[in-house]
């Protein structure tokens, strides 16, 4: 269930202008004219998704006889006792009795709206804020809370006009954005959720939340795009490796290399197949099965650098062959100098021929380009013990038994956490 503060506020510009009054005049000033109902701020929360901060401001009570007007402002203090005490119903019962005297008074709509929120009565709520707007329509926080009652309600469409309006009128908050987010995935409308996750990712880069949520998305439109293709061709080139890559991105790995096998059958020469099919080998460590799809993929792309990375790099791996690595490593950065994990596996190489200096250099670069990636100091340690330099091999040492203790720590923090995950299921 939603939950709710509320904090009071002065009336801000918001409000209609008041001039101010002379103190020769000030006790001439009728009861109604000073009176006012103040309505809050809310944090309605939703847990888990999201959180909209609405802003109620004090607005003037006018037009009303004075001795209503003093029953109004009873029955808010009366409402508003009751709220901070936790008894809901009275002060909805209040609120209610507030619209009887006044049915123009748009910001107890606001406020009862809330209540019901708070309450998880979102079809009451709705009810009551669609009234409130109707009196006002320009008030961002009955809109806000309307959005929120529907989205609750399953009225998805309904919703989105109403939190789209809610973060317009705040565009830097991130808990409206996500209900927004979560909103437009129920729609289906993937593209308008992945644009406001890209807006969350700047703000809140390292909110795994975000990246985790962009992720499904972008598996969904994977998902549209694929339902697509098979209405077209389900047989189809395209249609295949779609569906390979979504597998792969799955881990249902044996899925992927049939879906990538049918592709291959369908157009052997089509450009990057055999690639992908060879680097998932790769990365299963069938080197066999990867050499033959990259020599088949480089008669399609013979300048594909990346190829020959791999061809180098499966040599390394099986302990073979040496000087021919070296060959496809040095074809590899010849086509791509960046290349990182190239010169990585250059200085692999190098170490094995016993040219341990001519590795060093290498093996600086990729740890220039990726500092956390342990096994390149490791390699380090190795060329400098060999060149007898002893200082800066301890120095690499360090480094080295530093990032594996926090690898170490990282997996034994995720265990724990499926451990108690799972305890906490059953």
């Amino acid at each position: 269930m939603p939950a709710c503060s509320a904090t009071s506020w002065k009336a801000s510009g918001n409000t209609p202008a008041h001039k101010e009054i002379p103190a020769a005049h000030a006790s001439k000033l009728t009861s109604e004219t000073k009176r006012g109902l103040t309505l809050r701020l809310y944090s309605v929360t939703m847990a888990p998704w999201s959180a909209i901060r609405i802003l109620f401001l004090a607005v003037a009570i006018a037009g009303i006889a004075p001795a209503q007007s003093d029953r109004v402002d009873t029955l808010h203090a009366e409402a508003s006792a009751a709220e901070a005490s936790g008894d809901f119903a009275t002060a909805i019962d209040k609120y209610r009795e507030i619209l009887k005297l006044d049915p123009q008074l748009a910001p107890a709509y606001n406020n009862l709206g809330a209540l019901y929120v708070k309450q998880g009565r979102f079809a009451d709520a709705a009810d009551v804020l669609e009234r409130g707007l109707k009196v006002d329509s320009r008030m961002s926080s009955a809109r806000a809370l309307l959005g929120l009652s529907l989205f609750q309600m399953g009225e998805y469409a309904k919703a989105r006009p109403y939190l789209e309006a809610a973060l317009k009128a705040h565009p830097a908050d991130d808990n409206a954005e996500f209900l927004l987010v979560n909103d437009l995935t129920k729609l289906g409308e993937f593209n308008a959720a992945a644009e406001h996750l890209q807006r969350l990712a700047q703000r809140q880069p390292r909110n795994e939340r975000v990246w985790y949520l962009l992720g499904r998305v972008y598996m969904q439109l994977g998902e549209q795009a694929l339902s697509k293709m098979n209405e077209i061709d389900p047989n189809s080139v395209w249609a295949h490796q779609i569906s390979a890559e979504l597998m792969e991105s799955m881990k249902n790995y044996n899925g992927a290399i049939v879906e990538y096998k049918k592709a291959i059958e369908v157009a052997p020469n089509q450009p990057g197949v055999h690639f992908k099919l060879g680097d998932l080998y790769w990365s299963l460590q069938q080197w066999d099965n990867a050499t033959e799809q990259f020599l088949a993929e480089q008669k399609i792309d013979p300048r594909n650098c990346l190829i020959e990375y791999k061809l180098g790099d499966i040599l390394v791996e099986k302990g073979v062959e040496m000087e021919e690595a070296l060959k496809h490593v040095d074809k590899a950065l010849a086509g791509c100098p960046n290349l990182t994990e190239a010169r990585a596996d250059r200085g692999r190489v190098l170490i094995k021929l016993h040219r341990d200096q001519e590795a060093i250099p290498e093996l600086l670069a990729a740890e220039k380009a990726n500092p956390a990636e342990a096994s390149v100091h490791f390699l380090l340690v190795q060329a400098y013990r060999a060149t007898g330099q002893a200082e800066q091999a301890h120095s690499e040492m360090k480094t080295f038994s530093e990032l594996e203790q926090k690898s170490r720590n990282a997996q034994a923090e995720r265990a724990g956490e499926v451990i108690q995950n799972s305890q906490t299921a059953h």
